[in-house]
């Protein structure tokens, strides 16, 4: 346990830091999961609408520095090619 009062507070910085990290990770997992599930239920209107959302909060995250930006841009077009393919096979 840290004795300084400034080790102290980074610790309670870092704990709030990866609380908020954890909760918008754990809401782009449910989201890229309801986008998941409006593919394979070939709902193309819901599914671009979800692609949409997709977009926006993985942009958002990449944003906060809570995932890299390159790795966000490649989850979205990875969600583009494959709701792409989902709607040119149907």
């Amino acid at each position: 346990m840290a004795n300084i009062k400034s080790a102290k507070k980074r610790i309670k910085v870092i704990d709030r830091k990866t609380a908020r990290n954890r909760r918008v990770k754990d809401h782009l997992k449910t989201v890229l999961k309801s986008f998941d599930s409006a593919i394979e239920a070939g709902d193309f209107e819901q599914a671009a609408e979800k692609l949409k959302l997709a977009e926006k909060k993985l942009m958002q995250a990449a944003a906060k520095g809570t995932i890299k930006k390159q790795a966000a841009s490649r989850k979205v077009s990875r969600l583009a090619k494959r709701f792409n393919a989902a709607k040119a096979a149907k």
